[in-house]
């Protein structure tokens, strides 16, 4: 068996049947092997999903990974196509997704001579990576190939880089499989830390749970939602960490930070004890760190050890895994053991009174609304529907305004917030759910980005449901622009988009579109009813913004919406010019 077959057995051996590559020169030996498992007429095979881009691949497995909660692998030759994948290896590693790359790489011989398709992979990607590898001998391809998978999955999730040069993967190797043993015992909690916990929780009056996506990393959501329902605090989430709660906890007052609900930016506000659930007090969600929750103490849950104390120092770190920490402390605490109906009260009356509300859609003839039409989407979906987002407007609108039950419902690129993330995503999510609906939700900027990935839906048929919000513009920079940069717009007219419903088409993929809010209903139900992909293009009003937001430096408690840019506007409206006479 050649280095390349022994790849392929690996993969089947860790239950991996569907990965995403493209193939080119130096990464040959591997596509030669797949062709081999077929003509031997191997039923327990693995699917090779043609992406249309190296980029689309490493997203699509992104997408993948995190639908399934298993690891991605996505495959591409060495040179041009190592580095088409480095900005979808670079979403995974920020969002912690576990993700296997591999890589073709030049001959050994002809390493360092600059020959065609040469790049060191291994030096533009350290940081972007959890490990990376340039094998040099055939022998060592058993062991590294069981390390980088223990080592994506394992801790902390991250991509892991495989680079193996082309006579590598055709030599054989004799050597059998080093299996990378994995800790059966558990590791040892610190008591000394879970008693300070309790201590805190048990003494708080006005605690909070602040919760991101290591929750669904560490597959912890049975474990998270059994401790807030019984210790009855009121949460908010990030990005990532949308869905933790399930859609029925009367508690959580949904995502805080720039594009939070005013309700869960109040509630960090005034806390006096925040209990931070694997995630990592990134800027987005904090705002200006002075600021943030300057009245709580803190107790941090994570599995990295770099996350702890790294941008706040807390009061209790506890670093292990999420799900039985919080086992440990669901079972140590006493039901509602604070009394805590005040706060909770207070926290519920900010959801009733600040929680993201929008406009209804069924005003006949009115243009269409961002918030309406996603809060639509939401109540006509099923709950098993999985959301592909891509990065803009369109992706706070269903953050703040779709109602989520599980975390791994929601796919996003929180991090890196990487423009066509969503199209090869929701292939990902596709092949890793078949049977249940997925749909992408992207911008007319966004979709752009990758739309050459229609011909992989188109190829495999998938269902996959695909909404276009279309603004014609780079509606956040716009938006940014309107209110920090005196309106002074530049370079974010998009009227020139083609005609989506034609593009879809070329692909053989049907497409409608609406225009008006009366047509939003019959849009969504007739895309969900079809029997295969389709495409619904949906005009937007341009001047639409998302609210509310807080301006990049600031504290979350300076939150601006629409209101409040008019009652500045009317203030300034109102003051004399300079020299002038009142």
């Amino acid at each position: 068996m050649n280095a390349a077959q022994h790849i392929l057995k690996t993969l089947k051996r860790h239950h991996i049947d569907t990965v995403f590559g493209y193939p080119g020169g130096c990464i040959m030996p591997l596509y030669d092997a797949l062709v081999s498992d077929e003509v031997m007429g191997d039923v327990d095979g693995i699917q090779h999903v043609l992406c249309r881009h190296e980029q689309g691949c490493a997203l699509a497995a992104d997408g993948y990974a995190r639908a399934s909660g298993k690891v991605g692998v996505c495959i591409a030759t060495s040179g041009p196509g190592a580095t088409n994948l480095i900005t979808g290896v670079a979403n995974a590693h920020r969002d912690s997704i576990p993700m296997l790359v591999i890589t073709g790489q030049v001959p050994r011989s002809l390493i360092g001579t600059d020959a065609f398709q040469e790049t060191d992979v291994l030096g533009m990607t350290l940081g972007i990576v959890k490990h990376s590898y340039l094998v040099t001998s055939a022998d060592d391809v058993p062991h590294v190939m069981e390390q980088a998978l223990a080592l994506a999955t394992s801790g902390r999730p991250g991509p892991v880089w495989v680079d193996i040069p082309k006579d590598i993967l055709l030599a054989d190797t004799s050597e059998q499989a080093h299996t990378c043993k994995q800790p059966t015992a558990a590791e040892t909690l610190d008591t000394d830390a879970i008693a300070q916990a309790i201590d805190l929780l048990s003494n708080a009056k006005r605690p909070l749970i602040y919760s991101g996506g290591g929750v669904s990393l560490a597959q912890a959501e049975a474990a998270f939602r059994q401790f807030a329902s019984k210790t009855a605090i009121p949460n908010v989430v990030t990005l990532k960490g949308i869905g933790n709660p399930g859609n029925a906890n009367p508690d959580q007052l949904g995502m805080l930070g720039m594009h939070g609900s005013r309700a869960a930016n109040l509630a960090v506000d005034a806390c006096d004890l925040l209990l931070v659930i694997g995630a990592r007090l990134d800027d987005r969600a904090t705002g200006k760190l002075s600021g943030f929750a300057p009245n709580a103490r803190m107790i941090h849950i994570d599995a990295d050890p770099a996350e702890l104390g790294k941008l706040r120092q807390a009061d209790v770190t506890l670093r292990g895994d999420l799900g039985r920490i919080l086992d440990t402390l669901t079972a140590s605490l006493t039901p509602c053991a604070v009394e805590l109906t005040d706060w909770r009260q207070q926290c519920r009356t900010w959801r009733t009174t600040y929680g993201f509300k929008a406009a209804s859609n069924d005003e006949p003839y009115a243009p269409i609304s961002g918030p309406a039409f996603i809060r639509q989407l939401s109540e006509i979906t099923p709950d098993d529907t999985t959301i592909a987002c891509d990065v803009g407007q369109h992706q706070m609108w269903v953050a703040q305004y779709f109602d989520f039950n599980h975390p791994r419902n929601h796919l996003t690129s929180g991090g890196l917030g990487t423009m066509g993330y969503g199209l090869p995503a929701a292939i990902g999510a596709q092949f890793a759910r078949p049977g249940r609906p997925v749909i992408n939700v992207s911008g007319d900027g966004s979709f752009m980005m990758n739309a050459q990935e229609l011909a992989t839906i188109r190829r495999h048929r998938l269902p996959v449901k695909i909404i276009i919000m279309d603004n014609q513009c780079l509606g956040m920079v716009r938006q940014q622009q309107e209110l920090f940069y005196d309106n002074r717009e530049s370079q974010i007219n998009l009227d020139d988009n083609p005609d989506f419903v034609a593009l879809a088409r070329a692909f053989d993929i049907p497409a409608l579109h609406v225009d008006r809010s009366e047509q939003v209903r019959r849009g969504i139900e007739t895309i969900l009813a079809y029997d295969g992909p389709m495409l619904l293009h949906v005009a937007i009003a341009r001047e639409d913004n998302v609210w509310p937001i807080v301006k990049p430096g600031e504290s979350n408690r300076e939150m601006l919406d629409a209101s409040t840019i008019q009652r500045q506007t009317n203030m300034t409206e109102k003051m004399p010019l300079r020299g002038t006479i009142a």
